[in-house]
């Protein structure tokens, strides 16, 4: 099966949308075999022992829900031995308004609306026998935080839709919400570098605000502001507020407020502070945030943004080659004269 008819096999599923039978729609369309899809009706190939859930062997494991917090169940099952004994490919979970996935091989993750399945179709392409190109030369890190910074970046922007008002107002409210990008990328890597105590950031917020998300906004523009004070112009704060140092540099002077969050939002917060950012490059922060706030840039197997690898391959044919070759002809000159005057 090819990717077209993959895609016109998805326009049907959605032309036709039907929640009994979308998760076998779903296989069928990656051209799973109709013998397969009954044998998984049936029993013989599921082996999971709940209503509502599927696991398939290798395959996947399904599980609908009504009513509950779809990131909150899917953190749940690919860190509980239950949900992946059967090693799925797969993790999906759906109230079959939003879907949810996890490609446990990869660990690429999918959080759409269920209808957009059309616009996302080569996620599920291994079902297919069409393995994910992974490039080997990108550190694996670095490609999982620019996807992590991007599903902040998006759940951040479904929480402050972006004003039609004039060009300048526009600009302004995407130029605050890069900044405030660029304050939390910095807060994750200094939290994992000696530069904050350890896991400092996150845990103020995951210990100091609600886990709603009504009051991060609020707690994240009081931080940052201390982080603006010279240590010996604060006064009257709590300690673990004082525990965080002066950041000199301007990146937290200018007064940018903090955008509005949800439980949804919150957590993407905490999940991306969770990452190694000590494993992370940050040579590509620049190209990450410029990916993340440009959705059309993103690829569909993931985010792309400037590698250190591609950013070599472009500048050393330009200049690096030759300014390489220029500090080798000037070390061997000098070498050279420093052998003369010994002899």
């Amino acid at each position: 099966m090819n990717i077209a008819q993959i895609e016109n096999n998805l326009q049907q599923l959605v032309k036709t949308f039907n929640k009994e039978s979308f998760i076998y729609d779903l296989l069928l369309a990656y051209g799973q075999p109709k013998a397969t899809i009954k044998r998984i009706k049936d029993g013989g190939l599921n082996l999971a022992k709940v209503d509502g859930e599927i696991s398939w062997k290798k395959k996947l494991f399904f599980k609908a829900v009504k009513g509950e917090d779809l990131h909150e169940i899917i953190d749940d099952l690919t860190e509980n031995g239950q949900a992946i004994k059967h090693d799925p490919r797969f993790v999906v979970v759906t109230d079959y308004k939003t879907l949810l996935a996890v490609d446990t091989k990869t660990q690429d993750t999918l959080d759409i609306e269920i209808l957009d399945i059309t616009k996302h179709f080569d996620f599920f392409l291994p079902w297919a026998g069409m393995e994910k190109a992974q490039h080997q030369n990108e550190n694996p890190a670095d490609v999982r935080a620019a996807e992590k910074m991007a599903k902040l970046y998006d759940d951040i922007k479904k929480d402050n839709p972006i004003s039609t008002g004039s060009i300048q107002e526009t600009q302004a409210e995407v130029h605050n919400l890069n900044v405030f990008l660029s304050r939390l990328l910095f807060c994750f890597f200094a939290e994992d570098t000696g530069i904050f105590e350890k896991g400092q950031f996150t845990y103020s917020i995951s210990s100091h605000t609600q886990q709603d998300g009504s009051d991060l906004n609020a707690y994240l523009d009081h931080l940052f502001e201390v982080m603006n004070t010279p240590n010996k112009q604060r006064s009257n704060l709590p300690a673990y507020l004082l525990a965080f140092p002066y950041v000199n540099g301007g990146l937290f002077r200018n007064k940018h407020t903090a955008p509005l969050f949800t439980r949804k939002s919150r957590q993407s917060v905490v999940d991306s502070g969770e990452l190694d950012w000590s494993a992370i490059n940050p040579d590509i922060f620049g190209s990450m945030i410029q990916a993340v706030i440009t959705p059309e840039h993103r690829g569909g197997l993931g985010m792309h943004y400037t590698s250190v690898p591609n950013i070599m391959k472009v500048i050393e044919p330009l200049f690096l080659n030759e300014l390489h070759e220029e500090f080798d002809a000037a070390t061997s000159s000098a070498l050279t004269s420093t052998q003369r005057n010994k002899n």
